[in-house]
């Protein structure tokens, strides 16, 4: 494949490896001859150069790996990420804000002048710009036990649902982290919102959720995303044709985003079932 992203040769970081968008985002980044280290909590299948085992949920794990990387990254892609059920709330607030948050802050110290950094929020986070006082106070903690602390002082914040403050809480970090990380070490921030996309997470989200509340949230494709179908915009954001592209939060959500907005989307069909 040709490299039109510039990646050839240059080393990647992925969390969330081995299955879902993590797993097509290194099938991708291989293809595009990128040298990649893929971290997960459990055994990675695809064709990673070094695997890093991390369980997202111990600050322990997380030191651990950060330990294991060694070298240079030009990128890093923050995939992982629960849905919910069977998690807690404050599990998944952990892994999806606290932990992605303190592992790309250990990681950024071995990032170059011009490298990137992509997380994966969701469109299920909508409305976080009107959240932003909420959870800047979480951000203004320093490492995993801080925030985990701050999670369990302040459960109003994000116990009305776990999965969408999560999601909430990384666009509010990514806009406001974005405007410091640039001016101090040249690198870029951005996050993806994808729609519904078809992964092992999805029966997840049918059984907490419903499966006609989830197909509400397909956008005018009437269907579901697939794991490449978010890959892809998470490399051209971590690339250098993106290079004046920081602090957003792109949709990739097959334009549930613009129709909701516009009141072509009838809200109602979103709310749970009495």
């Amino acid at each position: 494949m040709d490299d039109v992203f510039g990646y050839s040769g240059k080393r990647v970081l992925v969390t969330g490896a081995a299955s879902g968008m993590g797993a097509a985002t290194v099938t991708a980044l291989k293809q595009l001859g990128a040298v990649v280290i893929g971290v997960d909590r459990v055994e990675i299948p695809g064709p990673v150069d070094e695997a890093v085992t991390v369980d997202l949920l111990e600050e322990d794990s997380i030191n651990e790996g950060l330990a294991q990387v060694t070298g240079t990254l030009d990128a890093v892609f923050s995939v992982a990420g629960l849905p919910g059920p069977p998690f807690t709330d404050l599990q998944v607030m952990i892994v999806n804000m606290v932990a992605c948050r303190v592992l790309i802050e250990g990681l950024v110290d071995r990032m170059p002048k011009g490298s990137a950094i992509a997380c994966v929020a969701s469109a299920g986070g909508i409305g976080w710009e009107s959240n932003i006082a909420t959870f800047t106070p979480l951000f203004e903690t320093e490492g995993f036990r801080a925030g985990v602390q701050w999670l369990e002082d302040h459960p109003e914040a994000w116990s009305w649902s776990g999965y969408a403050a999560s999601k909430q809480a990384l666009n509010v970090w990514v806009a406001q982290r974005s405007a410091t990380l640039y001016p101090e070490r040249g690198i870029r921030l951005n996050a993806t919102n994808p729609g519904v996309t078809d992964t092992a997470m999805l029966p997840f989200f049918h059984e907490a959720n419903g499966k006609d509340l989830v197909d509400a949230a397909r956008g005018p494709t009437g269907r579901y995303s697939t794991a490449e179908e978010q890959a892809w915009p998470l490399i051209f954001l971590n690339s250098p044709l993106a290079s004046y592209v920081s602090g957003t939060g792109l949709y990739t959500d097959g334009g549930f985003h613009g129709a909701l907005l516009t009141g072509q989307v009838d809200f109602s069909h979103l709310l749970p079932a009495e």
